[in-house]
């Protein structure tokens, strides 16, 4: 069987802010197709700069990025990020918000459509389209902004913390949907999040950043079946993934 290529691929890439400290150092990663990558670590670890440089919003300082073979900038049609924030725009209907993106790429009318109508299906929103931002519950309006991305049809999706603002039962409920979109979708994910429990629950892998400056101090892959509900969060393998990463975690935290 031949080996797969990487579709993100780091090659000590290190990141600082013009004469400032090292924000990130010595970045070496491979993301194969269909991987869901998580980052936790300590606050000001680098995670979402890693996320910014994958998607060309800042360039590195040293170092090489490829996406499928290619600099970030020429693969930036091929990406979508989830901000942290829905970032809507309230004069416009969830739609309209949907629609956005795909209007400032020049697509079609009738495509553009099609699409928002398939997006908005998908997180479980096709009642709400003419509603607008004001109208929303915290995690309607996060999926307003999954939708967003989806329409863009990513192969790479980079989502920065987009549920740390919601209170557990909706958290929980939107991780189970995530993994089910993932499903039908296939893309490759790279996800910022401070929750242990989270990270186990929707990843195949887990990266421990450490900080001052930023780098990767444990790549763990979690043996978990690739299939998870509620009922994953109960079981003996989840719950022993989530203690031994968390164990990681205040190691690096205590360094």
């Amino acid at each position: 069987m031949p080996a797969v290529s990487p579709i993100v691929e780091f090659q000590s890439v290190a990141k600082r802010y013009g004469d400032g400290p090292l924000i990130l150092d010595a970045i070496n990663l491979q993301a194969n197709p269909g991987d869901f990558i998580s980052l936790i670590g300590p606050s000001g670890c680098g995670k979402s700069t890693l996320l910014r440089l994958i998607a060309g919003l800042n360039p590195v300082s040293g170092g090489s990025i490829r996406i499928a073979g290619r600099s970030p900038e020429e693969a930036s049609a091929e990406l979508a990020f989830v901000f942290q924030e829905p970032t809507l725009l309230p004069w416009l209907t969830v739609a309209a918000n949907v629609d956005l993106p795909q209007k400032l790429r020049g697509l079609a009318a009738v495509e553009r459509t099609a699409a928002t109508e398939k997006a908005l299906a998908l997180v479980k929103l096709d009642g709400k389209q003419r509603a607008y931002p004001r109208q929303l519950s915290g995690g309607q309006k996060m999926r307003v902004s999954i939708a967003r991305a989806l329409t863009l049809n990513p192969k790479i999706l980079l989502l920065d913390e987009p549920f740390g603002a919601l209170d557990e039962m909706t958290r929980e409920h939107l991780n189970e949907e995530l993994l089910t979109i993932r499903a039908q979708q296939a893309w490759t994910a790279f996800f910022v999040t401070h929750s242990v429990a989270e990270a186990v629950f929707l990843s195949n892998r887990i990266l421990v950043m450490s900080a001052n400056p930023g780098r990767i101090a444990h790549d763990i892959t979690v043996d978990l079946p690739t299939e998870r509900t509620n009922d994953t969060r109960l079981t003996r393998p989840y719950q022993e993934q989530v203690a031994e990463v968390s164990r990681l975690l205040r190691s690096v935290e205590e360094t």
